[in-house]
């Protein structure tokens, strides 16, 4: 049985693995948080050169919603790939997903609801 940090690094690595493997960029910085039956991922630095050169190039509001829009079918495609990992990492299915990026900082955040709490073992102090 892993320790809560051993779950959350572990979520890191698949999670930052999938940035790269589907998005074509994994994330220059990526934390994970398990809190109860929450799992919270905020990925920083994940727009791709030509997402923000799409950004930039259009009018404010119609780049980031083409942006979001392209970002948010990446990861309902995904979706069956992404609770199987969460499955697969934390013992538990997954409920839901919420899934939102910025374009102006190129932060990501995923939010997963748990079936229930993971199970993890208390990290042993020195």
């Amino acid at each position: 049985m892993n320790t809560q940090g051993e779950i959350e690094a572990a979520v890191c690595e698949r999670i930052s693995r999938f940035e790269h493997e589907y998005m074509g960029r994994g994330p220059k910085d990526i934390h994970a948080y398990l809190i109860g039956d929450l799992l919270v991922v905020r990925l920083q630095g994940v727009l791709t050169a030509a997402e923000q050169q799409l950004v930039g190039s259009l009018p404010a509001e119609r780049g980031r919603d083409l942006l979001k829009q392209v970002r948010t079918q990446l990861i309902e495609t995904a979706r069956p790939v992404l609770e199987a990992m969460v499955l697969e990492v934390t013992g538990s299915q997954a409920l839901s997903m919420h899934h939102d990026i910025s374009t102006i900082t190129g932060e990501e955040v995923v939010l997963v609801t748990l079936a229930e709490s993971p199970l993890f073992r208390e990290k042993k102090t020195k």
